[in-house]
């Protein structure tokens, strides 16, 4: 079915160690307490942060010893296999016994919070298992054990979860990249992994991370966005949308750019759906995120070295072997460094139709990037010959931007037209028009529009059997440009 058709609050202190008390003395004066802005009442006393530190080392001593007597009783299990088994039932069936055996009181609310608190130390991520179940939820940031932030609806705000501690921390950052064959410690603190799910994971530790471990979640939803889900939300067009649909389906290099936190991957997903079923598509990624639907996909992830340093694989090197694939197109999640010259070499020598991302900031400042990486590769090329390679193998650029409300929208789309002179040209198709506010305002509105320039591919489209409505790049008047 064609596109057309389808559109239609904080943590308390920590305990202090209470004042010693001094002899009585008559009429003492006691020197007034600084005004603290925002606090009402009297400040909390020694005594009661001291209770409720012990409070919380009291419930943390107790969720460990019935953790501990749960994972004694599934040793015999967990090494018989796990194929078939229900694990979270088998917490619950020896949840009692373990409360029992371990002598800890609770009543019916405290027994219900342990058996959720445990469940998801053992089988799941700890604290955050609740967060990363929220749909709503798009990134989760954790700073520390007690310092943790997510993002709803483009906005970041801080949130009540809280890890045990460090160690606690560590252990579910421990399970997340032993998952995916990766490790992190002080020799290697930094990684790259990803959930079940798909989700994104970065970890970086003490001692490049002065606040202790921190880990970064980027989520992706189950069902993976199409080209109409973003017209629905206002990410693009139907016009836009159905020429980018055009573009793949005719085999144009398309280069995604944008920020972090634009979409741009979300973006190179939805028009991927646009390559027929019938080729042969070769992915490349640090950490597999696409999701792709068609039935000849190879997805291929790189490899950190192991702790001699030794067995690195790098994007550049996958880019180099999916060459003898056979690859109908080559899809780079993102280029980073030097494997930018292997991939528009790759456009150039018959993989057509190829897609990658960058970090950029502009149209023109990701054509810069690209320059920069070629130079990084270590092959002797002038500027000139780097920009011709640039200029010859890209088609067509899109841009994105977040804007300040929290919206992830497409700013520009633009032709690569070639080399005039020294300078890579490129002529702007659509741009994104503001009716109130600006991109960095809490408010505002727009749509991306059609400049009114007829883009030279269209021939080139038009020689791949791709039919295109001309009309869609006509400005239109002012009262039927939303509809667009």
């Amino acid at each position: 079915m064609k596109l057309s058709d389808r559109l239609g609050t904080a943590p308390p202190p920590p305990p202090a160690a209470p004042a010693p008390v001094a002899a009585p003395e008559p009429a003492a004066v006691v020197a007034p307490t600084p005004a603290t802005s925002g606090r009402t009442g009297p400040p909390p006393t020694p005594s009661a942060d001291l209770g409720r530190g012990r409070a919380a080392e009291d419930w943390l001593a107790r969720k460990r010893r019935i953790q501990a007597h749960i994972i004694d009783g599934l040793g015999p299990v967990l090494s018989a296999g796990t194929a078939g088994i229900d694990l979270a039932a088998e917490v619950r069936n020896r949840f009692d016994d373990a409360v029992a055996a371990t002598n800890t009181v609770t009543n019916a609310g405290q027994k219900q919070r342990l058996l959720a608190e445990v469940t998801a130390d053992i089988l799941g991520h700890g604290p955050i298992e609740p967060l990363l179940a929220d749909p709503d939820v798009t990134e989760i940031m954790v700073n520390g054990p007690d310092d943790i932030f997510v993002e709803r609806a483009g906005r970041i705000e801080t949130t009540e979860v809280r890890f045990d501690d460090e160690r606690h921390l560590r252990h579910v950052i421990d399970r997340i990249v032993s998952s995916v064959g990766r490790r992190v410690d002080e020799s290697s603190p930094m990684c790259d992994a990803r959930l079940a799910d798909g989700s994104r994971v970065n970890v970086i530790l003490p001692p490049l991370s002065l606040k202790g471990p921190v880990m970064t979640i980027r989520k992706f939803p189950e069902q993976p966005l199409l080209m109409e889900d973003l017209v629905q939300v206002g990410s693009l067009s139907a016009a836009t949308a159905q020429f980018l649909s055009a573009c793949v389906e005719g085999k144009l290099n398309i280069l995604v750019s944008g920020g972090t936190g634009t979409g741009k991957t979300t973006v190179l997903n939805a028009v991927s759906q646009f390559v027929p079923s019938g080729e042969r598509i070769v992915s490349i990624e640090d950490a597999a995120e696409l999701q792709l639907n068609q039935p000849h996909v190879i997805p291929l992830e790189t490899r950190p070295p192991n702790a001699e340093g030794a067995g690195q694989v790098t994007i550049r090197d996958l880019v180099r072997n999916a060459l003898r694939m056979r690859p109908d197109r080559i899809i780079v999640g993102e280029v980073r460094g030097p494997e930018a010259l292997d991939m528009l070499q790759a456009m150039n020598t018959g993989h057509e139709g190829s897609l990658t991302t960058v970090h950029a900031n502009s149209p023109r400042d990701a054509l810069s990037r690209l320059e920069t990486m070629i130079l990084m590769s270590g092959v002797e090329l002038g500027l000139r010959a780097i920009r011709e390679q640039v200029g010859s193998a890209l088609d067509l650029m899109v841009h994105l931007d977040r804007l300040g409300d929290g919206r992830r929208v497409i700013s520009a789309i633009e032709e690569v037209q070639g080399l005039e002179g020294d300078v890579i040209t490129t002529q702007t198709l659509f741009s994104y028009h503001f009716t109130e506010g600006g991109r960095d305002t809490s408010s505002s509105s727009g749509y991306l529009r059609p400049t009114g320039f007829r883009p030279k591919v269209l021939d080139k489209l038009q020689r791949s059997g791709v039919r295109i409505d001309r009309g869609l790049f006509a400005e239109l008047p002012e009262t039927n440009r939303k509809g667009r």
